[in-house]
């Protein structure tokens, strides 16, 4: 159960990643590529997929809610290869955030005041940190009578929340017709009067749609991107914007992201395997034409990967916005000080 991901490579060349540190098995689980190929083959076939020369890769969701992705050659020039990313049955919640050191209370309290009075979050991070774990626990906090929309490249999120509608992207068929994509959807939950719109993910165009939404009424918003940074993100989401086929200059993209998000959570994964919340930021509007990131709470590492989270002492422009709305977050909560980590 302890297993979140199992990565075959070749036939005596697997590993799995046990509580956030990658592990070889040991033991040679395959004779051969033949094997490899007809274990993908009994994954993908019930699930009407196939993977051979001619559609040399699949990714895919299984009944349980595992991600699973397969490349055979010609792409993969060492044979067949097979990830499998299981799903957690038990749901994560901030409690369990907290007792396992991923973010500080102070830390929590604001994200939690930022769900509640509607500000718009993009989760950042790499590969494997935790976004879509965070995004479940964050989105924990969004009143129950709120009608949320999901939208996924591949259904993760599970929501125990009474009104939830989860819509999930399609690839094209072997034919090379049919698909569905996130952008297509992002369009979609729009007409149907969500209070809020989840994007598990932004990779491309639909950036330039959520943020339209973000910035045209539908507050509250949360999705997550692949970046390092805070400001990385910022640019990655004005290159997203840029990939759409709306003809925008970059300007008005750039003011359009600096207008539509509020807050950024940046994720690390540390050498032990634990994921943390590394920067809490605000975007605190433009200077000279760019958006301002401005770090509120931040972890600092120590020895053997401890480290503590810790308050800037800024106060965010945002603190206003939240207490309008009835959100009970003072200036004290910001005061220059570390929480335990």
């Amino acid at each position: 159960p302890s297993v979140t991901e199992v990565m075959v490579n070749g036939p005596d060349d697997v590993f799995v990643e046990r509580e956030g540190r990658i592990e070889r098995v040991p033991d040679r689980l395959f004779e051969g590529e033949e094997p490899i190929l007809h274990l993908i083959e009994r994954i993908v076939g019930p699930l009407g997929l196939r993977v051979d020369q001619a559609s040399p890769w699949v990714d895919a969701r299984l009944p349980d809610g595992s991600r699973v992705h397969a490349i055979v050659p010609p792409l993969s020039l060492r044979g067949p290869v097979l990830t499998i990313r299981r799903f957690s049955q038990v749901a994560i919640e901030a409690r369990d955030l907290l007792s396992t050191g991923s973010v500080g209370a102070r830390a929590l309290r604001f994200l939690a005041a930022c769900v509640r009075g509607r500000a718009n979050i993009v989760i950042s991070g790499g590969a494997g940190s935790g976004k879509t774990t965070l995004l479940g626990v964050l989105s924990g906090f969004i009143p129950d009578e709120e009608r949320l929309i999901t939208i996924e490249d591949a259904a993760e999120l599970r929501l125990a929340k009474p009104h939830v509608v989860s819509l999930e992207a399609r690839p094209a068929n072997v034919e090379g017709r049919g698909e569905i994509t996130v952008r297509h959807l992002v369009r979609n939950a729009l007409r149907m009067r969500p209070d809020r719109i989840i994007v598990g993910e932004v990779r491309g165009g639909e950036a330039l749609d959520m943020l339209q939404a973000m910035n045209t009424g539908h507050e509250g918003s949360l999705s997550t991107a692949h970046a390092n940074s805070s400001r990385h993100l910022l640019w990655r989401l004005e290159t997203m914007a840029m990939m759409s086929d709306v003809d925008l200059p970059a300007a008005h993209i750039r003011s359009q992201v600096a207008a539509a998000i509020d807050v950024i959570v940046q994720l690390a994964r540390l050498r032990d395997g634990r994921r943390v919340v590394w920067e809490v930021a605000v975007v605190e509007g433009t200077r000279r034409g760019e958006p301002v990131v401005e770090p509120v709470f931040r972890f600092r590492p120590r020895d053997a990967g401890a480290g503590r989270f810790s308050a800037s002492g800024m106060i965010p422009a945002l603190l206003d916005v939240l207490q309008q709305r009835g959100e009970d977050v003072g200036e004290e909560l910001f005061a220059v000080g570390e929480d335990a980590g």
